[in-house]
Formats: C-alpha cells, sequence, structure tokens
C-alpha cells in the first residue's frame, strides 16, 4: 500500500508563498505568466494535503494564521503606502482602486485554501477566511484612511451643490466600501460617513438660508428651497444616485429645519411677499408650493394656518367695518329710513361673505389640498365676524334679509338660473353653519317666509323648499318643522279658499256681499300675530260671518281666532277726477270706510269707532294722509299724527294710475322677535339641564355649565349667567338641589 508522502509546513508554505506572491503581482500590474489550471489545482491540493495528514502533521491551524499575516502583510506591504501621500479625488479613486483588488485577492485566496473555509472555521467556530480579509482591511486601511475619505467626499457634495460636476459613480463605489466593511447595520456608513455628511449639509445651508432670507422675496426662496430639496433626494434616489436610501429622510429633514423651520416666521411675514401677500393677491402657485413644503414638517403647517386664520378674520371684519361706515354715512345724510336702511346693505355685506367665503374655499381645495386644519382656520375665522351686528342689525337677521330679498318676487330670484338659485341657497346655508344664533335666525326668517306665503310674494315654491331642505338636512329636522308646516298650511289653505267658493256658489243666499279670500292657519306654525283690536265695518262683517259659517261646515273642533293686521283689502276711492282703485291693509280699509258716512273725522273718532291702540292708529292715519299717497287731508298740515289732529277724505286727489299700493309703516320687529327668542332660550336651558341631570344624576356646577353650553352650542351660545339663573329656577322649582355635602354640585330630584 502506497502513502502519500508527509508535506512539511515549511515545505508546503513556501510552495503557497510562491502563489501568493504571483497573485500579489498579477494585482499590482506586474508582467507574469498566467496560472495554469494544473498549478491552481496542485496549490488547492496541496493546502488539502496539509490540513488532512496524520497528526503531528495537520496543519490547519498554521495555515489559517499565516493566511491573516498574509493578508495583513500585503495591507502593510503594498496597500497602505499606496494611499499615503493621495489626497482628495486621487485619494477616494486610489481607494476605490485599493478596494477592487483586495476584493480579488481574498477572493483567489479564499478559493485556493476553501477547505479551511469548509472544515476547519466551521468546526471551531473561527471568521471565515473572506471575513477575515474585510476586517484586516477594515482595521488596517479604512481606519487608517477614513477621515481624509470622509471629507474629500463631502467636499465632492459640497461642490456639486454649488453646480459642478463631479464623478457620482466614485462617491458610490467609496460609499460601498464604507458599507461593505461594516456590520449588517451600516455602522461604518453610518458613523464614520452619515453623521458628518449630515452635519456638513445643516452647516451648507445654514449659510445659504442666511443669504436667500435676506435678499429673496419669499415665492423665491421656496422656489430655491424646493429645487434644493430635489437635489438632495436625487443624491438618493436619482439616476446619478450614491448615497443610501437610509439616508433620504435624515437628509431631507436637515435642509427642512435650516430652510424651512428655522427661518418659517421671517419667511411667512416676509414683507411685500410673505403668506399674507400671497393670501391677498391669490397666488395660487405660490401658496401651492409653500404647503407642499411645510406639509411635510411635523407641525409645519401651524404658522401658515395661523396667517390665513388672520388673513381671513382681517378680511371679514374689513367687511363689516365698511358696511358699519356706510350705514353711518346714510343715516347721516338722512339717504334711508331706519327701518328700510338695510335693504341694500344687507344684500352687500352677506354677498362680500359669500365671495369670501368662495374664495377661502377655493384656496383651500386648490392650494391647501382640502386639509381639514384649513377648514376649521375658516370655521373660526368666520365665526368671529359673521356673528357682528352692522349697523344694530344682528347678523342673523342679515342672513334672512338676505335670503328674503333673494327668494321673493322682484328680487334676486328673477336675475338667477335655477342652478344660480341652488348654490345661492347652499352659500347662505353655509354662512348661517358659522353663525352661533341658529335660532335667531329661525325666528327672522319665519316671520318673511309668512310675508312672502301669506302675500303671495315668493318667486317660486320650489326654491323654498330647497332652502327648508338644506337648513333640515344642515341642522336636523326640528330646525325646519315649523316652517314646512307653513308651506304645507298654504296649500290646505288654497284647498280651503276653493271649498269657500263653491260652498258660495252652492248657497247664494250666503252671499256676503264682497269678495273674500281667507287663510285658515295652523297657530304652531307661524309667527304670533294681533288677533284682536279692530271693530270691522259693518260692509266686512258680514263676510266674516259667512266664513264662519263655511268652516263649522268642515269642523267643530277648531276655533278660528281673525289676524286682521295681516289682512289686504282692494277698495274703490272715487275722487273726483277719476275712480282709483287702492289696495290697502284691513286697518287702513276700516279708516277709510269711516268716511263713507261722514265728511270729517277727528283722531279720537276714528280711534273709538276703529278700537285701536294709539301706535296702529297712528300708522294707519300717516299712511293715509302724511306718506306718498294723500287718500286723507289732515289738519293741521304736519308731517306727524297727534291726538288734536281731524281728517277729511280727499277728494282732489288724483294720480296718473288706476290701481295704486298704499303701503302701510311696518312694525319694528327686532325688539319683538329678539324677546320671543330670549324666551324659548331660557326653556331650551331648562330643558338641557334637565336632561343631563336626569343621565348623570349628580354633577358639579362647572360641568354642568359646561355641557350645557356643548348641549346648545348648535343652536345658540347661551350666556353663563342666564344659565346660573336657570339653574337657580330649576332649584326652586324641585327638578334639582344642592348635595349638602357639596354646595357646588346639584343632584337631580327624580
Amino acid at each position: 500500500m502506497d502513502l502519500k508522502p508527509i508535506i512539511e509546513l515549511e515545505e508546503g508554505w513556501k510552495y503557497v508563498q510562491e502563489r501568493v506572491k504571483w497573485l500579489e503581482d498579477i494585482i499590482e500590474g506586474k508582467s507574469v505568466e498566467p496560472l495554469s489550471s494544473e498549478k491552481h489545482i496542485l496549490l488547492y491540493t496541496t493546502i488539502y494535503n496539509m490540513c488532512n495528514q496524520r497528526p503531528p502533521f495537520q496543519y490547519s491551524n498554521q495555515l489559517y494564521d499565516r493566511y491573516i499575516v498574509t493578508v495583513e502583510n500585503y495591507m502593510k506591504s503594498t496597500v497602505l503606502p499606496s494611499l499615503r501621500n493621495k489626497h482628495h479625488e486621487f485619494l477616494l479613486r486610489e481607494l476605490v482602486t485599493r478596494w477592487d483588488n483586495h476584493q480579488k485577492y481574498i477572493k483567489w485566496l479564499s478559493r485556493s485554501f476553501h477547505y479551511l473555509d469548509r472544515y476547519y472555521t466551521a468546526r471551531h467556530s473561527l471568521p471565515s477566511l473572506y471575513t477575515v480579509g474585510l476586517v484586516r482591511f477594515h482595521d488596517l486601511v479604512f481606519m487608517k484612511v477614513k477621515a481624509q475619505a470622509t471629507d474629500a467626499m463631502i467636499s465632492l457634495i459640497d461642490q456639486e451643490r454649488e453646480g459642478e460636476q463631479i464623478d457620482g459613480s466614485l462617491l458610490m463605489k467609496v460609499l460601498n466600501i464604507y458599507i461593505a466593511v461594516g456590520t449588517d447595520d451600516l455602522d461604518c456608513y453610518r458613523k464614520d460617513f452619515e453623521l458628518q455628511m449630515l452635519e456638513d449639509t445643516a452647516t451648507y445651508y445654514k449659510i445659504k438660508a442666511a443669504k436667500w432670507i435676506a435678499n429673496d422675496s419669499c415665492p423665491e426662496y421656496m422656489l430655491k428651497v424646493e429645487e434644493s430639496l430635489k437635489r438632495e433626494r436625487d443624491r438618493v434616489v436619482g439616476e446619478a444616485k450614491y448615497l443610501h436610501p437610509i439616508t433620504e429622510k435624515k437628509l431631507v429633514d436637515t435642509v427642512r429645519k435650516e430652510l424651512l423651520v428655522t427661518h418659517a416666521t421671517q419667511l411667512l411675514e416676509k414683507e411685500n411677499s410673505g403668506c399674507r401677500v400671497l393670501l391677498r393677491d391669490d397666488k395660487v402657485e405660490d401658496l401651492s408650493r409653500m404647503y407642499r413644503l411645510y406639509i411635510e414638517i411635523r407641525e409645519g403647517l401651524e404658522p401658515i394656518v395661523n396667517v390665513f386664520k388672520q388673513h381671513v378674520t382681517a378680511e371679514g371684519t374689513t367687511l363689516v367695518q365698511q358696511a358699519e361706515e356706510e350705514a353711518t354715512s346714510k343715516s347721516q345724510n338722512n339717504t334711508a329710513s331706519n327701518n328700510g336702511s338695510s335693504g341694500v346693505q344687507e344684500q352687500v355685506i352677506v354677498r362680500k361673505f359669500i365671495e369670501l367665503h368662495e374664495k377661502c374655499m377655493s384656496c383651500v381645495k386648490g392650494c391647501f389640498k382640502n386639509n381639514n386644519i384649513f377648514h376649521k382656520a375658516i370655521k373660526e375665522a368666520f365665526e368671529v365676524f359673521c356673528n357682528k351686528s352692522v349697523a344694530g342689525i344682528p347678523s342673523a337677521e342679515l342672513l334672512a334679509m338676505f335670503c328674503d330679498n333673494v327668494l321673493k318676487k322682484g328680487g334676486a330670484s328673477e336675475k338667477l338660473s335655477d342652478e344660480e338659485m341652488e348654490r345661492t341657497l347652499e352659500k347662505v346655508v353655509n354662512l348661517l353653519a358659522y353663525n352661533t344664533d341658529k335660532d335667531l335666525f329661525a325666528e327672522f326668517y319665519r316671520k318673511k317666509l309668512a310675508r312672502r306665503l301669506l302675500y303671495d310674494r315668493s318667486a317660486n315654491e320650489d326654491h323654498e323648499k330647497n332652502i327648508l331642505s338644506k337648513l333640515k338636512q344642515q341642522f336636523g329636522t326640528q330646525y325646519t318643522s315649523k316652517m314646512e308646516g307653513m308651506i304645507t298650511d298654504l296649500a290646505i289653505a288654497r284647498d280651503n279658499q276653493t271649498s269657500y267658493e263653491e260652498y258660495l256658489v252652492q248657497n247664494p243666499n250666503m252671499n256676503p256681499g264682497i269678495d273674500l279670500s281667507v287663510t285658515v292657519l295652523t297657530t304652531g306654525f307661524w309667527p304670533s300675530y294681533k288677533s284682536f283690536g279692530l271693530n270691522l265695518p259693518s260692509e266686512m262683517i258680514k263676510c266674516v260671518e259667512v266664513f264662519k259659517g263655511f268652516y263649522e261646515t268642515k269642523t267643530k273642533h277648531r276655533k278660528l281666532s281673525w289676524i286682521f293686521s295681516m289682512g289686504t283689502c282692494n277698495i274703490n276711492g272715487k275722487f273726483q277726477e277719476k275712480t282709483i282703485e287702492l289696495i290697502v291693509s284691513t286697518y287702513q280699509a276700516a279708516a277709510l270706510l269711516l268716511f263713507n258716512s261722514t265728511d270729517r273725522l277727528s283722531y279720537s273718532e276714528i280711534m273709538t269707532q276703529l278700537d285701536l291702540d294709539h301706535e296702529d292708529i297712528v300708522r294707519v292715519l300717516h299712511s293715509l294722509s302724511c306718506a306718498k299717497y294723500k287718500i286723507l287731508s289732515k289738519e293741521p298740515n304736519t308731517k306727524t299724527i297727534s291726538k288734536n289732529d281731524s281728517f277729511e277724505f280727499n277728494l282732489k286727489f288724483i294720480d296718473r294710475m288706476r290701481r295704486i299700493r298704499i303701503p302701510i309703516p311696518p312694525i319694528d320687529e327686532r325688539k319683538k322677535v329678539m324677546e320671543d327668542v330670549n324666551k324659548d332660550r331660557k326653556y331650551l336651558i331648562d330643558a338641557a339641564i334637565v336632561r343631563i341631570m336626569k343621565s348623570r344624576k349628580v354633577l358639579g356646577h362647572q360641568q354642568l355649565v359646561l355641557e350645557c353650553v356643548e348641549y346648545l352650542s348648535g343652536m345658540f351660545k347661551p350666556d353663563l349667567k342666564v344659565i346660573k339663573k336657570r339653574i337657580e329656577d330649576l332649584i326652586l322649582r324641585d327638578y334639582l338641589e344642592r348635595d349638602e355635602d357639596d354646595s357646588t354640585s346639584y343632584k337631580y330630584v327624580a
């Protein structure tokens, strides 16, 4: 049996060294003969045999150690000297070359010493040969040059930032070395390059920001910021990328901090070009860019939102001030009466509010991507000025007046298409959402709706139903139930009138003598009106009695209360020149009919015969004797009505028209509406307190007040003093009681 000859350590290692020397010469570019396959196999076989000889000639341990020494010697004798005198870009290029050579060197050696990796390193839990090569390169080469290499790379990046062309692929190759020689968590890349590069980036952009903020406008500054962020991202994700993806967020955040966060206030408030100016001038593109830049920064939008809110508040407040000044000017010039001065005024101020709201919403949708915090800013801003009174007129009444003008005949509706009307009504409801006195609006709106319906002044019933539908959708069924009932009432009233006319035909003996149209209303739906205070003339009494008889045939469970203050009459005035049809109120008609039986009546006689109070008599007589149409002559001939006046029918009255409407001065209902609303609010506060206490049983004063305010905030903002009074009243009425142990708490009394 033939035995293989023993290979001594030194003998075998000498052969290995010769092949390693050949490899080093190849790597260094020296001209040497190629290594044949046979020689390569012989090298592998020699190492294999040296590892598998019987002890004490088994040299695996010695070969592993000498492999390490060989790699170290190559680093010290060849690699380090080649890098020692290189600087800047030349150092980087040489480092890349040496790393590429090292890769080849380790790869070739690892293949030749492959048997060690297969058995020896695995059995003894030692680092693999390739890992040993990486570690030695890291310890002996990388650690020596990393500071210079990092400085050189950062210098190149700064040159690129200044617009110079650099070799990005070189940077990527060097950074791959940082990644390769580190551990799995990229520790060398992070600690030895990224950290210092981010510090340099911060310094670079800090200097740039100081220069740009001093010399450039806000839009110009933002353009430069946007371009800078794009270039920095391109270093990570662009075509010529060279930074690792983990750097992108940290790099971009660093740039944002120096360019946007640090100078946010200075940038947004920049004179003649800041955020407020951009909003004022509708700079959509610049505002969109500002939003894009700051949306990525935590709480970055807050300063923009604050400026936006301040801008909207200032715009709205200015509109209110202008309306106040215009109203004051008109009042001083006596160009409008106290009750009628707002006719055009509310159209202007509400339309301007609508225009401002549209502008703001367009900005939020177009520039700020419908971000909720900007919608909230609009809400808070509009709540400031949409709740201000104008010339003593509450904002809720202004909105109701605007709706009345849009919806009545001869109003704005005649100039609007159905689509435009739909949008206008939608905008009014949107404005109402910002008003804290929604109940007050409802009451004013109901008053005006009643007039439109009762006097046939509504331009389109579909439009009336449309706005009620929008109000119902926005504020709930209870909010519009009475108004919807009013419209339903009118439909029923028309059927009643048809039935009444049929009744007269079927009962000719019931002829009232004059034409009569009656609108029967449900008391709970309609505003409260005077239902007493007039002695009807004999001509009218029969009409009323005939209708009562008809109505009793339909129902015996309802009582009719006549509201003469809301009636109208068409009567013929026989003057010397010609007969003129006069369209007047029931009160005016009753006063005029008194002169059929007498030529002259004093103030006191008219008051006695009509049984009206002083306020109503003055309004009636003023409209007939002191206003545009002087149907009655008054002595003395003054512009005011007094108790000593006397009146005659003016036979000489003449007008070019054959039919004229004589208006009666309207009663200022604002005070009455406010009183009614305040009374209703007390009931609502009582109900809210009781509901809250019924569910909570025991509650502290402060918490009860807060919950009550929140409960009612959908309709109005309750006065805290009123809430306190209502609590005291409920205690007196035994709905609540104070806690014996804590006087600041209340208990619900079941």
